[in-house]
């Protein structure tokens, strides 16, 4: 369906062609094709005009004094209430939050414990030892160098008493 401007828009390009093809200006028929429309309220023109209040004064009002106070005291009020509907949640998702990186720290910690478990059985290994004491040039303890205790009485040496 089509709309007043776009009928009236055809008819005007018509119009104009027909103009030029006729003899007409060629420039009128330009200037026709490419004129804008009038913007509503063009002709509206505003004025600014300088009051001077400076010699006004404000006349004492005895009840703001008092509304003003109680506005402020609803306010705290309000601001009362919201924060301690509001403290419980943002309390359990601070709780949420730190619970969760002491969970990412344990994790961190498992990790780092393993890895000190390994390392130690690396270092700990017989044939790590072996390969140490070769280096250093030590020899394994005859037979007649080794001494095995006897632990009977649960006591390793013998405390001489006086």
């Amino acid at each position: 369906m089509a709309t007043a401007a776009a009928i009236l828009r055809r008819s005007g390009t018509a119009d104009a062609t027909r103009r030029v093809a006729s003899g007409g200006s060629a420039s009128a028929a330009v200037l026709d094709e490419f004129q804008l429309r009038p913007l509503p309220h063009e002709d509206v023109f505003f004025y600014c005009k300088k009051i001077d209040n400076s010699r006004l004064v404000r006349e004492f009002d005895p009840a703001g004094r008092g509304t003003c106070w109680r506005a402020i005291g609803v306010a705290c009020l309000a601001l009362g209430l919201l924060t301690g509907v509001a403290a419980p949640n943002v309390a359990g998702t601070v709780a949420g939050y730190r619970i969760q990186s002491l969970r990412a720290e344990q994790q961190r910690l498992a990790d780092e414990r393993r890895t000190l478990e390994l390392q130690e059985a690396e270092m700990l290994s017989p044939q790590r030892l072996e390969k140490l004491a070769e280096d250093q040039n030590l020899v394994k303890p005859t037979s007649s160098q080794v001494v095995h205790l006897e632990n009977r009485d649960g006591a390793v040496a013998m405390v001489k008493s006086k």
